[in-house]
């Protein structure tokens, strides 16, 4: 029997007026790292060839840190140009490889204006922590980043400390990165400098952004110019590290997801699973007159067809109205073969 079942995350949109089906609004603020191979392109390209409607805007500058960030008016126009559904913010690559002392004397203070700049534009946006990777050797003038693995250590230290500090999620692509060169040290994420990302990797960190974002495979989707086998193993690598790690790094924090399959049985169901921990109240309704309240819930439809799921939160940063198409469908009657007719024989059987 032919299962149907699809796993999704929804993009979140604030306002009674939202609509499930408008596009998806990303920003990524970034430098180098982001902008190199035009990494925000192949990640809405990678959605798109999933089935998603969105919009990918970049605002991107090399060798930027976040004070520098701050220092760049188009970046805070760019800020108020539209209601962001996720806003992806990226520090420079050893920006976050120090102490918290002195994270907290360089960075906190210009990231804590790019953030209030962009609750202040949208406070239902969601904010994601673009974590880097370290460089192929490590970064030598310092004793504690000489090798990549120090380095690396250090970088996730950083954000785990920004991310506790701010309550974030944290998109782990340094892991990602870890794990290939671990498991498929045949695959060159690095250029020539050692630092920045090859093709391969930069569709890394757009599978690790997909997979973070929509909770589900990038596989079978768009490969760029990459071969099929090496497009595959990124794809499978970024789904299963962040995946495996969504508590972790936060990233089940004010999303929800749903799951939907015609049952061997025949059954139609949904499973609705959320995660505002700041709201005063959250409602499914399920398109087929019934709803629920409670946060987690599994509802069986009477019938196939096609439904639209409403889910509605309310919390501090106002009213979160959410949509989500749903089709069940029966499986195809099998063809009933037709009786086969005898066949005549021009052939005379003799007795001998």
């Amino acid at each position: 029997m032919l299962k149907r079942f699809i796993q999704c995350l929804i993009a979140v949109f604030c306002g009674s007026a939202a609509h499930a089906f408008q596009p998806m609004n990303v920003l990524f603020i970034g430098n180098s790292y982001t902008h190199m191979n035009d990494m925000p392109d192949l990640f809405g390209r990678l959605a798109e060839s999933k089935g998603v409607k969105i919009n990918v805007v970049m605002s991107a500058k090399s060798n930027h840190t976040f004070r520098m960030h701050c220092e760049r008016p188009e970046l805070f126009e760019t800020i108020k140009s539209r209601k962001w559904d996720y806003v992806i913010v990226q520090g420079f690559s050893r920006e976050l490889s120090f102490d918290p002392a002195s994270i907290d004397t360089a960075s906190i203070p210009y990231f804590q204006r790019i953030a209030d700049s962009i609750y202040a534009n949208n406070p239902c946006t969601n904010i994601l922590l673009y974590m880097t990777w370290g460089y192929r050797n490590g970064y030598p003038i310092r004793e504690e980043t000489n090798t990549y693995e120090k380095m690396q250590d250090k970088i996730v230290a950083g954000y785990k400390y920004l991310s506790e500090l701010y309550n974030l999620p944290i998109v782990p692509v340094g892991n990602v990165y870890r794990e290939i060169r671990k498991n498929y040290p045949e695959i060159n994420l690095y250029r020539d400098d050692d630092q920045h990302p090859t093709l391969a990797g930069s569709y890394a960190i757009a599978c690790s952004f997909y997979t973070a974002i929509f909770k589900s495979s990038p596989e079978n989707s768009f490969y760029s110019s990459l071969d099929e086998k090496t497009a595959k193993v990124i794809q499978k690598t970024a789904f299963n590290y962040v995946y495996n790690h969504l508590e972790e790094f936060k990233l089940r924090l004010n999303t929800f997801e749903v799951k939907y399959e015609r049952t061997k049985d025949n059954r139609f169901v949904v499973y609705c699973k959320s995660n505002y921990p700041g709201a005063s109240s959250i409602r499914w309704d399920f398109g087929d007159g019934s709803s629920s309240t409670k946060a987690n819930d599994t509802h069986y439809f009477r019938r196939e067809g096609e439904y639209t799921l409403k889910m509605t939160v309310h919390d501090s940063c106002g009213t979160r109205i959410i949509y989500r198409r749903l089709t069940f469908h029966m499986p195809n009657k099998p063809v009933k073969a037709k009786p086969s007719a005898p066949v005549k024989s021009n052939q005379t059987t003799k007795k001998i």
